[in-house]
């Protein structure tokens, strides 16, 4: 589906996006709403992802060779960007093809009872050598990325790639999603209540270890220890079986449970809660975690994964601390409103559009391998 923004300045930039939902989607919009470019999307829905990566390259190829020329080609994670180049009609040969990993395939832990298909290793790696300016969303993400081609490409044997993590880490950049606080902003804070409330607003998935999460709940609540509970995020068809066990367990304790569609309604819940707890087994940034921040939540966070980067060391945990880390924050009030500007004003469109510009402007191409 083509989508057409109007023209503000006289640079056009062609985005490729062949999985349109979720927080791809929402940054997407984000650059049209903050960035004065002329921007004209090329996007397939979010769903069946592998399918995307492997044929997203040819079909949006296809569909360039009616289309003329833009300054710059912006693709995600999700597009193979050497079969991209190699399939798209002439006139992408002379523009230079941006990349933004909002994660990568190396660092996705895998469940018991998947196979690891390294083909979309690979694609995300030969996506990042075939272009030319390359950002991702957090220092971590970048890391885990090389070093998961560096281990990838062991296994070729006889097949060094000398040059490839240098050439990487060259044109790469590491650029924040930026986040609209507005609705936050201006919603009112609730009254406190006798109780402290613990808020769970990730995806419902294994990656984001709720197991974890729910058995040191399960473990307060045996020993009485007072608090309240709100469980937000994204579930899907298949889901842990620790969350019907949690609901059912903790049905006392429980303010709302399951995820909500308004926007208005899901802030409102943020600024009911005193503090945001992740126990990921990864994560690439952590848009969820800073806009609980930004309403007022005290965040206990891994000290592992991104959060190290984005949040002082106050508010990280290691695992084996976690347990009394919980414990201490339920007796502390909600951060002040200056600690969370404080805070969270570098992860605002406000701040970081500049920087968005800056990497929109560097037309200089990298080598290729």
């Amino acid at each position: 589906m083509l989508s057409t923004h109007p023209v503000i300045t006289d640079k056009k930039i062609l985005v490729l996006e062949p999985y349109h939902g979720g927080s791809h989607k929402a940054f997407l919009e984000d650059l049209v709403r903050f960035l004065p470019f002329s921007f004209d999307f090329l996007t397939l829905p979010a769903r069946k992802w592998k399918w995307r990566m492997r044929l997203a390259a040819p079909f949006f190829a296809e569909k360039m060779e009616t289309m003329e020329k833009y300054d710059i080609i912006l693709c995600s994670g999700f597009v193979d960007v050497a079969c991209l180049r190699g399939l798209a009609p002439a006139w992408v040969r002379s523009v230079p093809v941006y990349t933004y990993f909002h994660e990568n395939q190396f660092a996705y832990p895998a469940q018991q009872d998947d196979e690891r298909d390294f083909h979309f290793f690979l694609t995300n790696f030969t996506s990042a050598l075939a272009s030319d300016q390359v950002a991702f969303n957090s220092e971590y993400n970048r890391e885990s990325f090389l070093n998961g081609a560096k281990d990838l490409l062991k296994r070729s044997s006889d097949m060094e790639l000398e040059r490839s993590e240098e050439m990487i880490r060259e044109k790469s950049v590491i650029l924040h999603p930026g986040i609209d606080f507005t609705a936050i902003d201006q919603a009112p804070v609730s009254e406190a209540g006798d109780e402290p409330v613990i808020l769970w607003n990730h995806r419902w998935e294994h990656d984001k270890n709720p197991e974890f999460f729910f058995k040191n709940l399960f473990e307060l609540d045996r020993n009485g220890v007072c608090f309240k509970l709100v469980v937000l995020g994204k579930s899907f068809q298949r889901q842990p079986e620790i969350f019907q066990e949690a609901e059912r367990r903790l049905q006392k304790r429980i303010l709302h449970f399951g995820y909500l569609s308004s926007r208005k309604e899901y802030v409102s819940w943020l600024k009911k809660c005193d503090i945001i707890v992740s126990t990921a087994i990864h994560e690439f940034y952590g848009i969820s975690v800073i806009e609980a921040v930004r309403a007022g939540c005290r965040p206990l966070l891994p000290r592992r994964l991104s959060y190290q980067e984005l949040f002082p060391d106050e508010y990280l945990y290691d695992d084996i601390d976690f347990s009394d880390r919980l414990m201490s924050l339920l007796r502390q009030k909600r951060l002040s409103r200056t600690t969370a500007l404080r805070l969270t004003d570098c992860f605002s469109w406000t701040s970081l559009a500049g920087e968005y510009m800056r990497w929109f402007g560097n037309y200089s191409a990298a080598p290729h391998l």
